[in-house]
């Protein structure tokens, strides 16, 4: 796996909502570091639309670890945290480990400071979407964004609360020490434009986030669907999922409900374009952003 930086942002609206993705790498894989018994060439039948923006000249997956920020008009939400810096413990994706990027340089050129956040929401637990959730000083694990409640799925920690990893010590703990997080059950609903959908199968209790507002709709991944080919694919079985079975089936139902709709997918590690909309033309998805 190869890691390219890319410390950029791009910024668009869906009605009154103003996204920015704020990027923090870019990584090309080989398709079996993801995915159960697959190889570069299972992406053939899909490369006039994967390459080059998700599938290099190799057949490598182009792969991005980015979060949204979403300006509501009342509230700035960050949506999953990254990987972080000086994290450790990633046995699968070792270089994930003892980071020292410019992710909060990437969000300060995004016009966002850890102290705007008013809100942090984390699609699971999975390390490379909360590792900034926290960050080291003096030697201790505290939260990054001093000001945010941090919104975490109770059924997601029921699954991962007497866990002793790393990822639970580094980048949950220490928020509950501080009392800043707040338990959601599908719940949630911040300004009437911000809301939950369970999509449970990559983890017990992992939700994508539905963004709705001037008649204008987007559903935020997470890990339901890693990479775009997925799309076409559902069927394709992610290692990282809990349950590959239900995660099948959870994005199986998924695709078939969004696709043909006027709604804006965006993937929580689909390089970009990183919005596509899903169409009836063999599950393909066509490009957005």
């Amino acid at each position: 796996m190869n890691i390219h930086s890319a410390e950029t942002t791009l910024s668009f609206s869906v009605g009154d909502i103003v996204l920015t993705k704020v990027v923090e790498l870019v990584e090309h894989a080989n398709p079996g570091v993801l995915y159960v018994d697959k190889t570069p060439n299972d992406f053939d039948p899909h490369l006039d639309w994967l390459q080059p923006n998700y599938v290099d000249a190799d057949k490598a997956m182009r792969l991005s670890v980015h979060s949204f920020v979403l300006q509501t008009t009342h509230h700035t939400i960050l949506v999953d945290t990254c990987i972080g810096n000086h994290k450790q413990g990633n046995t699968r994706f070792p270089q994930w480990n003892g980071r020292d990027g410019q992710y909060l340089d990437v969000l300060a050129a995004a016009g966002v400071a850890p102290e705007d956040v008013d809100f942090v929401l984390c699609t699971h637990m999975h390390s490379d979407h909360t590792g900034w959730n926290t960050r080291l000083k003096d030697g201790r694990w505290v939260p990054t964004f001093p000001n945010a409640t941090y919104l975490f799925d109770r059924g997601e920690w029921q699954a991962w609360k007497d866990d002793d990893s790393e990822t639970v010590r580094e980048n949950i703990l220490p928020i509950l020490e501080a009392k800043q997080e707040q338990w959601v059950n599908g719940d949630l609903d911040i300004d009437g434009a911000v809301s939950l959908m369970p999509t449970p199968g990559h983890t017990p209790g992992h939700c994508s986030v539905v963004l709705k507002s001037n008649r204008e709709q987007a559903v935020i991944t997470g890990d339901m669907m890693i990479h775009p080919v997925q799309i076409a694919e559902p069927d394709w079985r992610q290692r990282g999922d809990s349950d590959k079975e239900l995660a099948v089936n959870t994005r199986t139902q998924f695709i078939n409900q969004h696709c043909d709709r006027d709604v804006l997918i965006l993937g929580s590690h689909f390089d970009s374009p990183t919005g596509v909309h899903i169409t009836s033309k063999h599950g393909e998805p066509r490009i957005c952003y």
